[in-house]
């Protein structure tokens, strides 16, 4: 089959492509023009031209894209493949937590590592309908590396505030004027199609279409061939909407029959390929037709290498879909329906969904969004989902997307919507079909569960939703069948509850089943949680297991340029807390700052709490007891939000009231000690607490009897640890009673306790380096661990005097976290801050959110205070 009056390549429009020459020595160069201008076809021949001296990285936007994060992975992935030959190869992947400010510094890395010029190329701009990701790329744009230019192509301007390129002269612009075709470059057009026209008829054309690229390319296809073509061009003008679809309508009237209908039934489709098309016409031989056409230049573009998938010039598609509409409006829902269906199968969740919702198919589309819930999530689709919800009718807001709306909420940190829905939610799956049922329930348990870690309110959870240990970890013939993404989310959010409530054995084996099967269905993000909680449910394992399990939950986060992020937090600081109870404080110090950089956004109390309870211990074995309590009262502070017990709640209490009784002020942990409930003031790690008030009170004989229990095993404890430190505190106890004999064998105990794992930190808490001192050699069966000890006990107390800048005072806050502090003793609104810094109103709020919780602050007015005592303000006016 030959199509009927085909169109040349492009031609050589020379001048044009001298222009954007002259244009890509700025840094930055922007083609605004409508559609149909020929900004696309104009790239695509400068890159042609240019691919054999420069290398280029070219990012197509996708249609109406919502997300930031898909955004920014597309442009990194571009640009990684444009600098193959660096050899940096690591794989891009999409995390719920997307952290903007890291992903624009992975693509000035990989832009910067790329070596010798580049250009970045980014075409249909703007179908990015994300404000965030435009802020975002007006950093990139003001930051690039010297030997990196950027080209974007828009229908229309954006908001990127380029002022400062323009004014330095690093912005160009080719606008539509530029783009027009001359008369000149009108007949060359005419004569490449072979067609025959007089001077005057070519004139005319370029007079009526004004040099405009589609009409000129939709004429000339229309007329090849043509039994007049002088009478053809008298008989139109102007360059409007109405000429083209008037061009289109001509042009489809010459093609064959099966050529007219494939354009058509598949114009509704933002992509097609061969099979796809056969779907939708009916009948075989597709592919070979769009071959055609895309040799043909008719307005259709192939859109990849192997020329498999297609789509149609973005004019041309909307004409087609008009023409369809007109011609066969019964048709139109039931292709919807095959594309939707075909777009399942294959994995196109946003596809399906939006060609369901334009069959007006609005329960199918429903259900297929509570479905896909967790994936787009998994995917950083979270804002395409919402506006897949927005895009319901009134009157058709169904109950199933009361999940979809909750999951959407807890992404943004809307905790108490997100509980709202869920309400929603948990009515309807009660009389839910009984197909659906079941996968409702687990949905909502699990989305219970990260609510509930996100809140601190760990109460009675899991009593809830106990039941998800059996449809998530048993066999592959449950009655229903869980999707993948589902089940290693829910055994993930069981996982980290457990670990958080001391159900041990549980959430070890809950999230080991979560990675495992998180890397069998190719889900990174979810493989990095589970590790990474897992590495903090390791804790009463040995310390060798535990820093195993974050240094591979640690690596395998930094594989995927994640090794600043929330999700590895817990990893972060879990390895953090053993350097520190091995004695290898500095180590623990810079895995601490490196948890302090991962927790830029609200990831919940938990982690925070661990944070401050791990740098109390830091200060506390560095002899710094004021800065231990403070650190220690914050997750105290914290804890007391939290609901229900907590992992960490004896032992953060417990070292609290030894810090304020080692201060000299046992009075205040006494009437703390009062305070302490009933359950947790029968622990052991209560009991060493008042151990130590007895001691500081001058009491040895109290503090033997307090830790009494703790060493005859009938007071429960987190783990032997606990044991450690009582058997120092009753060798402090019976030295101060002049029992040296009774003091060495306490002494002997603890160290035959510490030897496996070699710990430290107990005896530096305790101040027991004259009580080690003491021990002769002779009668110590770790003798080595003695010596360890009191070196690095020694070497502690010698820089205890050496106070650094607190640890999480002043060098945790990030860059972007110091620009919103500066403009806190303004009187401007948050908004009006994100509008001056060019960054979304979520962003500051996330940034005012930082920054109370690390100069421990509650309002605006005192994170000022606090910021002027610790010269965070000195650094000029915002800027």
């Amino acid at each position: 089959m030959k199509l009927a009056h085909a169109t040349p390549r492009l031609i050589d429009r020379g001048d044009l492509l001298a222009l954007l020459d002259r244009a890509a020595t700025r840094k930055v160069t922007i083609i605004s023009a409508p559609a149909g201008s020929g900004k696309t076809s104009l790239l695509r021949a400068w890159a042609d031209r240019q691919a054999q001296r420069h290398r280029l990285a070219i990012l197509q936007v996708q249609r109406d894209e919502q997300d930031a994060q898909q955004f920014w992975l597309a442009l990194l992935d571009a640009v990684r493949h444009a600098s193959a030959g660096t050899g940096r190869a690591e794989p891009s992947a999409a995390t719920p937590d997307f952290n903007a400010a890291a992903m624009i510094d992975r693509v000035l890395s990989e832009l910067t590592d790329a070596g010798g010029d580049l250009t970045l190329v980014i075409d249909d701009l703007h179908e990015l309908n994300s404000p965030e990701a435009l802020a975002q790329l007006t950093g990139l744009l003001t930051n690039l590396p010297p030997q990196v230019h950027v080209m974007l192509s828009t229908r229309h301007d954006l908001r990127l505030r380029l002022h400062q390129l323009r004014l330095a002269g690093e912005l160009a612009d080719i606008r539509a004027a530029d783009l027009r075709f001359t008369e000149r470059e009108t007949r060359l057009l005419l004569d490449a199609a072979g067609i025959a026209l007089s001077a005057s008829g070519a004139a005319l054309l370029h007079q009526q279409t004004e040099g405009w690229a589609a009409g000129l390319r939709l004429a000339a296809i229309s007329l090849a061939g043509h039994p007049d073509p002088e009478r053809f061009v008298a008989e139109f003008s102007g360059s409007d909407r109405t000429v083209a679809e008037y061009l289109v309508a001509e042009m489809l009237e010459r093609q064959p029959a099966d050529v007219q209908d494939l354009l058509l039934r598949t114009s509704l489709l933002d992509r097609v390929n061969g099979e796809l098309a056969d779907l939708l016409t009916g009948r075989p031989g597709s592919e070979r037709i769009l071959l055609e056409l895309a040799d043909a230049n008719a307005f259709v573009v192939p859109l990849d290498p192997e020329r498999t998938w297609f789509r149609y010039h973005h004019l041309f598609g909307d004409l087609l879909r008009l023409e369809l509409r007109r011609t066969l409006p019964e048709e139109v829902a039931a292709l919807h329906r095959r594309a939707a269906g075909w777009f399942t199968l294959q994995g196109r969740v946003v596809e399906a969904i939006r060609h369901t919702q334009a069959a007006g198919d609005w329960p199918g589309a429903a259900r297929l969004l509570a479905d896909y819930s967790f994936s787009l999530t998994l995917d950083g689709q979270a804002q395409t989902m919402q506006a897949l919800v927005r895009a319901f009718p009134p009157g058709e807001d169904h109950p199933e997307l009361a999940l979809v709306r909750a999951a959407g909420d807890l992404v943004q940190g809307r905790l108490d919507e997100a509980a709202a829905y869920l309400a929603v939610a948990e009515t309807y799956a009660e009389t839910a079909p009984p197909d659906r049922q079941r996968r409702l329930q687990v949905a909502i348990a699990s989305l219970k569960l990260s609510l509930a870690t996100r809140r601190g309110h760990l109460a009675g959870v899991i009593e809830q939703v106990r039941f998800l240990a059996s449809p998530v970890t048993g066999q592959s013939d449950e009655d229903i069948a869980l999707g993948s993404d589902l089940r290693a989310v829910a055994l993930m959010n069981l996982g980290t509850v457990e670990a958080w409530t001391l159900g041990l054995p549980d959430a070890e084996r809950h999230l080991r089943q979560g990675a495992v099967l998180a890397r069998e269905i190719g889900r990174p993000y979810l493989e990095v949680g589970c590790l990474a909680q897992l590495g903090f449910a390791s804790k009463i394992d040995p310390f060798a297991t535990t820093q195993r399990r974050c240094r591979e939950a640690i690596a395998l986060a930094e594989r995927y340029g994640w090794g600043a992020e929330p999700v590895i937090a817990p990893a972060l600081v879990t390895l953090a807390g053993t350097m520190v109870w091995l004695g290898e404080f500095d180590e623990g110090e810079r895995w601490l700052r490196r948890t302090v950089r991962a927790l830029q956004t609200d990831t919940g109390p938990d982690i925070t709490l661990l944070l401050h309870h791990t740098v109390g211990q830091l200060h506390a074995c560095r002899g710094r007891r004021h800065e231990a309590l403070e650190e220690f009262s914050a997750a105290e502070y914290l804890r007391s939000q939290l609901e229900g017990s907590h992992a960490l709640a004896s032992q953060v209490a417990g070292w609290m009231l030894a810090t304020q009784a080692r201060l000299g002020r046992p009075g205040e942990a006494r009437a703390a000690l009062a305070a302490v409930d009933d359950e947790r003031a029968g622990s052991g790690e209560i009991r060493n607490a008042c151990g130590v008030i007895c001691l500081a009170e001058g009491d040895p004989a109290g503090a033997l009897g307090a830790v009494q229990h703790v060493l005859d095993g009938t007071a429960p404890v987190i783990g032997y640890v606990t044991v450690v430190e009582a058997n120092l505190l009753a060798g402090l106890a019976h030295r101060e009673l002049g029992d040296h004999r009774a003091a060495n064998q306490a002494a002997e105990r603890a160290l035959a306790l510490a030897e496996s794992d070699r710990l430290v930190l107990p005896f530096a808490m305790t101040g027991s380096r004259e009580l080690l001192e003491a021990l002769p050699r002779h009668q110590t069966a770790h003798a080595a661990l003695l010596t360890d000890i009191l070196d690095i006990l020694r070497g502690s107390s010698a820089a205890a005097g050496n106070q650094p800048p607190p640890l999480l005072h002043v060098e945790e806050l990030s860059p972007g976290e110091l620009r919103v502090l500066r403009y806190l003793p303004t009187n401007m609104s948050r908004p009006e801050i994100a509008d001056e810094l060019s960054v979304s109103l979520n962003t500051v709020s996330t940034h005012v959110r930082s920054i109370y919780a690390k100069l421990q602050v509650r309002d605006r007015s005192s994170a000022v205070q606090r910021a002027r005592e610790l010269r965070l303000l000195a650094g000029g006016r915002p800027r």
